[in-house]
């Protein structure tokens, strides 16, 4: 989706200053004169004995102070005042550099998917283009140049032959993904295209876009299947249910919807988020919902009942971009604070963090690594087990 800023403004009360230093002022005064009273009060016959006690003391708090640092729990790494993150845990880990840097795209690149075998990655960017990489050798294999404004949505097809890109100027176009040939153009969708998805099975595609629909059509024909309207404002995010029966959309509405797959029959509707829904993921297994939003949360909910189920709070800024692991015990989450987080989708407990600037995150299918990509243009790729 397109990024967009938002605007916060915050009150603050300013404390008398002038009060608070005389206070401390006088507490250091009433402390030292204390000091002094006690000193003079010691016997000058005894001050043998008063300096091997306080000689004693000394040693038995910097024992402490040692046994401390021996036991307590290490200090996280300081973090720049750019990225203001949340206290970490003991096992909390910091990466600061990728395994590998995809470097192609002029500006922005807007989102990152690995192909389904893991072999190559694909990202888009607001130079308009398309991108694939060899994940192994690293190398640029092939660049898609057939839209005409800036890629904000992109999907494999589920057997890794095509893929699916929305663009700005209104259309969604397939192509085969080897050669870049393109084979379909889809024209129904009226304004920017902020999400495309494949049904599990790769005949049909889902397609939102800024005027609050979402259409479904054939992936091969481009026929027209049906148009879901259950949102009153743009369509930034859309996800297909792993059985193929329901797709989840998320909108600026703030709402995220589920509707049957076929007939466009509403199923679900969740409310949880105070701002605009800016992604949504099942989880591999279906059962649940992850769903990101403007309001800086990740927030985990049951796909049947709506129910929530965790709200992870880690992050500071818009949440752009989440994914499950293949494995379905962790998610990781890209945003606007800098950073790319992953973290237990059970406990939301948070176990590492990756500084970069990131609008889109993908997890390889064997799960090791993460593909994130962003302001700086760059696709970068870090290693996760």
């Amino acid at each position: 989706m397109n990024k967009q800023e938002k605007t916060e403004e915050f009150e603050v009360e300013v404390t008398n200053l002038p009060e608070t230093n005389i206070a401390r002022t006088s507490s250091s005064w009433r402390f030292s004169r204390a000091f002094l009273s006690w000193q003079r009060s010691v016997n000058r016959r005894s001050w043998r004995v008063g300096m091997i006690s306080g000689i004693l003391v000394l040693s038995l708090v910097a024992l402490l102070i040692i046994v401390n640092g021996l036991h307590g729990n290490p200090t996280p790494p300081s973090v720049p005042s750019a990225y203001t993150l949340h206290a970490a845990p003991p096992h909390y880990i910091y990466r600061n550099q990728p395994t590998a840097e995809y470097l192609g795209h002029l500006g922005l690149a807007i989102n990152v998917v690995w192909s389904p075998d893991g072999t190559r990655i694909a990202s888009g960017g607001r130079d308009s283009t398309v991108q694939i990489w060899n994940a192994r050798t690293k190398q640029r294999i092939l660049v898609y140049r057939g839209h005409s404004n800036e890629v904000l949505a992109l999907a494999w097809s589920p057997d890794g032959t095509r893929i699916a890109s929305g663009s700005r100027d209104a259309t969604v176009q397939i192509w085969d993904a080897r050669t870049g040939k393109r084979l379909l153009t889809y024209h129904s969708n009226s304004g920017a295209v902020f999400s495309v998805v494949w049904s599990p099975d790769g005949t049909r595609i889902a397609s939102g876009s800024e005027d609050g629909e979402v259409q479904v059509w054939n992936a091969s024909t481009g026929r027209h299947l049906f148009t879901y309207y259950g949102h009153s404002i743009a369509v930034t995010a859309l996800a297909w249910s792993p059985d193929g029966t329901r797709i989840a959309s998320g909108s600026v509405d703030r709402t995220v919807q589920i509707w049957d797959a076929s007939t466009g029959a509403p199923y679900l509707t969740y409310n949880g988020h105070a701002d605009v829904v800016t992604s949504v993921e099942w989880s591999p297994d279906g059962t649940r919902i992850a769903s990101g939003s403007f309001d800086t949360t990740v927030q985990i909910w049951d796909a049947h009942s709506g129910k929530s189920l965790l709200t992870y709070t880690g992050h500071t800024n818009t949440v752009y971009s989440i994914a499950w692991s293949p494995d379905d015990r962790q998610i990781t989450s890209g945003s606007g604070d800098g950073t790319v987080q992953i973290w237990n989708a059970q406990t939301g407990k948070r176990l590492l963090t990756c500084r970069s600037e990131t609008v889109s995150v993908a997890w390889s299918p064997d799960g090791s690594l993460i593909a994130s990509a962003g302001d700086d243009g760059i696709v970068k790729v870090w290693q996760v087990a």
